[in-house]
């Protein structure tokens, strides 16, 4: 079998690469662009091509809460249904509130009570379809509040009328392109403002367009999301409203996926009356202490907490 003879590392490796552990050998001439490119790993970023795009961050000093529920599925007994919660965080981590579900209801009840206790002025609430609600929308206005309502088909009239118009003439506020989870994505936002739209407060529509190549099949879907908002032209840029839409769900990865795979709340055996919601607050207590701690990974922080049980209380200046 031939093999290539022995040569210097490549331009791009060299600085990595000691000079003293290399075997003697002779001298070749320096390796060209194609050489560099054949041998090059699938997917490492060369100085022509640009590296992958990162999430863009929330916009500074500007509160954002996403609220969402969560039902706990080992609550359910032979007597009782399933308890079920819906909760406020933050999109930096912090559990604000959290409240109940009546078993005969829903989740669209218990919106307002569960931010009565809040200070919303200025926040911006996310939150999915479902509670894309005209008294929700009403409540949010009265509190001095704005929202980024999704507008899906349980509306078909707002959905129509939003969909319909020209986005085609619309500029593109924002463009972001990432390769990440074996996937490359697209995502594209554009806002388009007008004084008439059959919902309380609402200044501007969005579209969002995402568009997703797997990289294992190569097959590629494409993806269209309609919001409103109540935000006024020029209070937030294109970007902030695509961090704020995607990181909506950041409730569901730092708060209900924690609780889940790391607590096992949905293995636990409590399930008596009030004591589900009891645990699932001291679970968010948990999580919340950890991150005011900096900690990002809530596993690798309960166990460095097993390892001495007064780093809890030093992060919250007990000792």
């Amino acid at each position: 079998m031939f093999t290539r003879p022995r040569s210097d590392p490549p331009n791009w490796g060299r600085s990595s690469v000691p000079c003293w552990g290399l075997p003697l050998v002779r001298r070749h001439q320096p390796w060209s662009e194609q050489q560099t490119q054949r041998t090059r790993p699938r997917g490492a970023p060369d100085a022509t091509s640009p590296a992958p795009s990162k999430p863009p961050a929330p916009a500074p000093g500007r509160k954002v809460i996403a609220v969402d529920g969560k039902t706990l599925r080992s609550s359910r007994t032979t007597k009782q249904r399933a308890t079920s919660l819906i909760a406020a965080m933050t999109h930096d981590g912090q559990v604000l509130a959290q409240r109940q579900i009546d078993g005969k209801s829903n989740e669209i009840p218990a919106f307002a009570p569960l931010l009565d206790g809040l200070d919303l002025t200025g926040a911006v609430i996310t939150a999915d379809a479902l509670h894309t609600q005209h008294d929700h929308a009403s409540y949010l206005h009265e509190r001095g509040a704005h929202y980024l309502a999704v507008v899906k088909k349980n509306h078909p009239g707002l959905h129509q009328k939003v969909r319909r118009l020209p986005w085609r003439d619309v500029r593109l506020d924002h463009y972001e392109r990432a390769r990440a989870h074996h996937r490359e994505e697209i995502r594209r936002l554009k806002t388009a403002t007008f004084a008439h739209l059959d919902y309380p407060h609402a200044r501007q529509a969005l579209q969002v367009v995402r568009w997703r190549r797997d990289l294992g099949t190569g097959r590629p879907t494409i993806e269209r999301i309609y919001l409103v908002t109540s935000l006024p032209p020029g209070a937030a840029t294109g970007s902030e409203l695509a961090a704020w839409i995607r990181g909506h769900w950041l409730i569901e990865n730092q708060l209900h996926h924690v609780r889940d795979r790391t607590f096992r709340e949905d293995a636990s055996k409590i399930c008596t009356r009030h004591l589900p919601r009891v645990m699932a607050g001291l679970r968010n207590l948990a999580i919340g202490v950890h991150r005011q701690d900096g900690h990002t990974n809530i596993a690798a922080a309960l166990r460095r907490t097993d390892r001495d049980h007064q780093r809890p209380l030093t992060a919250r200046g007990l000792t």
